[in-house]
């Protein structure tokens, strides 16, 4: 069972990735369409701006995210020594470098990490977390956390916010240029698809929203399954979400704009399933003790 959640959840990601840059391309064609009756500009305008935009927010520091959530890093395991060694024994186990360490001082239970590859990354807690769940279901949450480290998820997260705000960007610039266009040359372009680039410009950013979502929901699934490959122990990531998802004090220390790295929602928000970044948390647990 827990291979092949492995499997899917990998094989699904593709799929919405692949999707993701195809819908980025489709934008970008219908406001070149709209504007001129040619969808090649657009396209190219896409992929420039997505690379451009998606280089820039790679190369953000590890330690720009731990001071948006006020994150203090641990620099020996002198004070921490459980959850110091749990990192340790979790990197070891998943074959990657110590992934270097933080504290959050916040009562709620939570943790998330950073980095766009195993050789830049680290796993930030907060002080709740070590209050409240004990020592197996605090590695638990570790090993969830070094997975998305393993599996680069933050480096897929990143891309995914990247084409959001493209897309965002090269939208609202097809709907400014419309309004400042006198519509000349539209008597060549077929009405339908007139209609059809229309519409794809206004909900593209929505849409694209809807699709990073599904994208973070899925590497969520992925890494709870891969942590159970490391810690071979599923009932103690299964009781440590149960204790996390039944707090509903918020992680105040929380950026909004991290909110969907963190391994439960910070926010405790009550979203659409479709705009949620996490999977409902019985879900998870139950796959969980499904495997």
């Amino acid at each position: 069972m827990m291979y092949k959640q492995i499997e899917r959840n990998k094989r699904h990601t593709v799929f919405i990735v692949i999707g993701f840059i195809l819908f980025v391309l489709a934008v970008g064609a219908a406001i070149t369409y709209l504007m001129a009756g040619e969808i090649f500009t657009g396209m190219i305008l896409a992929l420039v701006l997505g690379g451009a935009y998606t280089t820039m927010m790679l190369m953000s520091s590890t330690n720009v995210v731990m001071r948006m959530n006020h994150a203090k890093e641990v620099k020996d395991g002198s004070e921490y020594r459980r959850l110091w060694d749990a990192v340790d024994n979790m990197a070891m186990v998943a074959r990657i470098p110590r992934p270097r360490l933080f504290i959050i001082n916040d009562a709620s239970p939570n943790a998330f990490a950073t980095g766009t590859s195993p050789e830049k990354g680290a796993v930030a807690v907060t002080s709740g977390l070590l209050e409240r769940l004990n020592h197996e279901e605090v590695e638990g949450v570790i090993a969830h956390e070094v997975a998305h480290i393993r599996n680069y998820d933050i480096r897929l997260a990143t891309i995914a916010v990247a084409l959001v705000s493209v897309i965002a960007i090269i939208s609202d610039l097809g709907i400014r240029m419309m309004f400042f266009s006198r519509g000349g040359g539209n008597n060549n372009k077929h009405p339908i698809l007139l209609i059809l680039a229309l519409v794809l410009i206004i909900i593209a950013p929505i849409v694209a929203m809807m699709i990073r979502m599904a994208i973070s929901r899925k590497r969520e699934y992925l890494a709870d399954a891969s942590a159970v490959e490391l810690t071979r122990n599923p009932g103690a990531l299964a009781k440590a979400l149960e204790k996390i998802s039944g707090v509903s004090q918020p992680v105040s220390e929380a950026s909004g704009a991290s909110a969907s790295i963190y391994f439960s929602d910070p926010l405790k928000r009550k979203t659409a399933q479709l705009f949620s970044s996490h999977p409902p948390p019985q879900e998870r647990i139950k796959r969980l003790y499904n495997m």
